[in-house]
């Protein structure tokens, strides 16, 4: 089954993938870029980064904002959502690029940018997105991708404060379920489409 979300905007980029090696990748490129420091295999924080910037699992920064329907694995069905909410700061872009490699002079230099099409500055694509992961960390369980379809329908500017949106739609059973997943700027989209997730008992659950 296949879920296009409607759009109002001419899309810029358009991307379909599935996620296997390549989201423990991004997922890492993500968690460094937003402070928190992962493992070799991208599933949980090391010790090595600076005690400043060393998450708990599950802890939150103050700044970002997460709202959720269910909060028991037991209780996840059809109708479920999670809503994640962070600024995109200049720091983000810089320790995204460092992690992830991607040191295009769009992201990174302003006087470059200004010469594009998009005039100034933009965040990566991907760290955009990245928000989608945020967001399907907190429903409660053990969350893995499994895919996801990305349209990207608008760029987003280093201090624009974005929301990511994921909502169960459909469950196929053996602990699979697919959601649409929408990231927005105040009321305009940015990215739209579709995830399948496994969300497992967590392991102090079983």
């Amino acid at each position: 089954m296949s879920y296009t979300p409607p759009s109002l905007f001419e899309p810029w980029v358009k991307t379909s993938e599935l996620f296997v090696d390549s989201v423990v990748a991004a997922n890492r490129a993500t968690a460094a870029a937003f402070g928190v420091p992962m493992s070799a295999d991208g599933d949980a924080p090391t010790g090595d980064a600076d005690t400043e910037e060393r998450l708990e699992p599950g802890e939150d920064l103050p700044e970002w904002d997460t709202e959720r329907t269910v909060h028991s694995r037991e209780n996840v069905t059809v109708g479920d959502g999670v809503r994640f909410t962070k600024t995109i700061t200049e720091r983000d872009v810089e320790r995204f690029a460092a992690a992830s490699g991607d040191t295009n002079p769009l992201h990174l230099d302003e006087s470059y940018a200004a010469d594009t099409r998009f005039k100034g500055r933009i965040a990566h694509g991907t760290l955009v997105g990245g928000l989608i992961s945020a967001a399907l960390a907190r429903f409660p369980g053990n969350v893995i991708y499994l895919s996801q379809d990305l349209e990207f329908l608008r760029p987003v500017r280093i201090g624009d404060r974005i929301t990511a949106d994921v909502e169960i739609v459909e469950e196929f059973g053996d602990d699979r379920f697919r959601l649409t997943t929408r990231v927005r700027s105040g009321e305009d989209a940015v990215i739209e489409g579709e995830a399948v997730v496994l969300i497992d008992h967590a392991p102090d659950a079983q």
